[in-house]
């Protein structure tokens, strides 16, 4: 066959060339070793957290090498994109530290490899279409749906391996004359790769998160281009990465099966193999076995989970490095204050199998990150979060933006800070106390002390309070009271002789606690009591000697 011939009559419009596209896109001036990578998302509308395990994973890898990580969007499948995706992605990406050098943006391309979304590309794919064609590497195809589905059908019934190959592949030997006379009937089409493949045959890769790879070949004729003349993911992609550059691919392992034809057509076209990263998928445990994360089951795939809920951007950030990087807490411990941009991130630390999504330890993480952040940022940013998500709570306390600042300096700084805040959706059971329109008690005294014991050490310490007393004599007055109650104002002598007192100085303390904050738990009281003042403590101490 003359396949020059076919090409001319399949792409007859296409004039532009491989050399011209050569000099359009140039090799990128980078120091040797610098990663060039991409996230290449489908806008699918749905936002999740493997978009940024795999976007994280190349924010890292090129820029601490020195290179490129650009947005390329891969809109070739018109039917499932959803309207305002894009800006969504781009938005959610860059709220969680994801920072492309180029790419797609919300104002347009920014870059010198663009266009960035492959809908508008359909061209420069054309170009490397019709070279396979005139190379005998691909074919016009004139299958109907209804051929194709009688095809799978008669595949299935001789328990056949599916797919366009071998006796099904019915047009991939046809005469010129057969293509022609179709093409004059203006019949639709669709390009097809020439396999040179067997599934009898091996072959061998290096993944880099993977390690060595044993792969069955590929021998499935593939569409290259649908019958509206736009690319599949495959083809797309191949092009897309040898002209933008791209040294590295990094992807979820979903598509560790398609890399045998990824292989096959880079070869074809004559392009250099990028090192590939195949990232295994996000887990959880179900029971006692483990599961994949699921869209329909598991709210927390999703990264507006994590908005919802609070947790900053820097908690969800540092939670997966340390399920990307097993070294990544000890390298934490012994850098608390350092930025995690700081840590030597390395692929050859990831899991192979995947990682395990863990809300508790999330939610241990977020309390170290917010632990470490002055008590002004965390205002700032619980306050942008309530607005948003309290916005009942977020009226309250902005109204005195320097005492909640004051609120959440309580046990702040030091070498063990306070950890009660994992999310900011926890602020109002921590602090909500603070405020009337919030506050109640919700711990009953135990019932083995009396009550006439507890309104007396309750008002004692209303009568005595003193807010211009430091800590120190804060806390003798409370022991004192305990002494005059018959409750053991030393706890190694409470301890010693239990039986000789009605209690302990603690639970004097308790007492106090519960009628100031609602709570037995609460920060530290001393501090609380200096944000509340005295007539607010007293108030709350006489409304619960009348309710007691």
């Amino acid at each position: 066959m003359d396949h020059k011939y076919l090409a001319e009559l399949l792409f007859p419009d296409v004039k532009l060339t491989r050399e011209e596209l050569e000099e359009r896109y140039p090799l990128r001036n980078l120091k040797e070793g610098a990663v060039v990578t991409r996230l290449a998302p489908s806008p699918t509308g749905f936002v999740h957290l493997g978009n940024l395990v795999q976007g994280l994973t190349a924010e890292r890898m090129a820029h601490l090498s020195g290179g490129v990580l650009f947005l390329r969007v891969e809109d070739t499948d018109a039917k499932r994109e959803v309207e305002g995706a894009i800006p969504i992605l781009i938005e959610s990406l860059g709220h969680y530290g994801i920072k492309f050098d180029e790419g797609e943006t919300l104002n347009g391309d920014f870059g010198s490899y663009g266009p960035y979304r492959q809908s508008r590309r359909t061209d420069i794919y054309h170009v490397f279409a019709k070279e396979l064609v005139e190379k005998g590497m691909a074919y016009p195809c004139f299958c109907t749906e209804e051929e194709l589905s009688e095809m799978r059908a008669a595949q299935e019934a001789e328990k056949a391996n599916f797919g366009y190959f071998g006796k099904w592949a019915v047009w991939r030997d046809r005469p010129i004359e057969d293509i022609k006379a179709v093409l004059n009937e203006g019949k639709t089409w669709v390009l097809r790769f020439r396999s040179a493949g067997s599934i009898e045959n091996k072959i061998k890769f290096t993944d880099l998160i993977k390690g060595k790879l044993e792969l069955t070949e590929n021998e499935i004729d593939h569409v290259l281009l649908k019958s509206d003349g736009i690319p599949t993911y495959h083809f797309a992609h191949a092009v897309d990465d040898h002209l933008m550059r791209t040294t590295h691919v990094i992807r979820g392992d979903e598509w560790l099966s398609t890399l045998p034809f990824h292989i096959q057509l880079f070869s074809a076209l004559g392009f250099k193999i990028p090192k590939y990263m195949h990232i295994g998928p996000l887990m959880k445990m179900d029971g006692t076995s483990k599961r994949k994360l699921s869209k329909r089951k598991d709210p927390e795939l999703a990264l507006t989970y994590y908005k919802g809920e609070g947790f900053p951007t820097e908690s969800v950030y540092e939670y997966i490095l340390t399920i990307l990087n097993s070294n990544y807490e000890d390298w934490r411990r012994v850098n608390p204050d350092a930025s995690p941009d700081d840590f030597p991130f390395s692929h050859k630390k990831m899991n192979p199998a995947g990682s395990l999504f863990d809300y508790a330890k999330l939610s241990d993480v977020s309390k170290n990150v917010i632990s470490r952040m002055s008590a002004e940022k965390v205002c700032e940013l619980f306050l942008a979060w309530a607005r948003e998500f309290d916005p009942e709570f977020a009226s309250a306390a902005e109204v005195d933006t320097e005492k909640l600042t004051r609120i959440f300096a309580i046990g702040r700084g030091g070498k063990k800070p306070r950890k009660d805040i994992a999310r900011w959706a926890d602020v109002k059971a921590y602090a909500g106390f603070f405020f009337d329109e919030f506050f109640s008690v919700k711990d009953e005294y135990p019932e083995s002390f009396d009550k006439g014991d507890i309104a007396k050490t309750l008002t004692l310490f209303r009568d005595s309070y003193d807010i211009e007393a430091d800590q120190n004599a804060w806390f003798d007055n409370i022991k004192a009271i305990a002494e005059e109650c018959g409750f053991a104002s030393d706890m190694k002598a409470y301890k010693a002789e239990p039986e000789k007192y009605r209690g302990s100085v603690a639970d004097v303390s308790m007492f106090i606690r519960v009628a100031v904050t609602g709570s037995i738990n609460s920060p530290d009281m001393y501090s609380v009591m200096q944000i509340l003042g005295r007539e607010k403590i007293c108030e709350r101490i006489d409304a619960m000697l009348q309710s007691i």
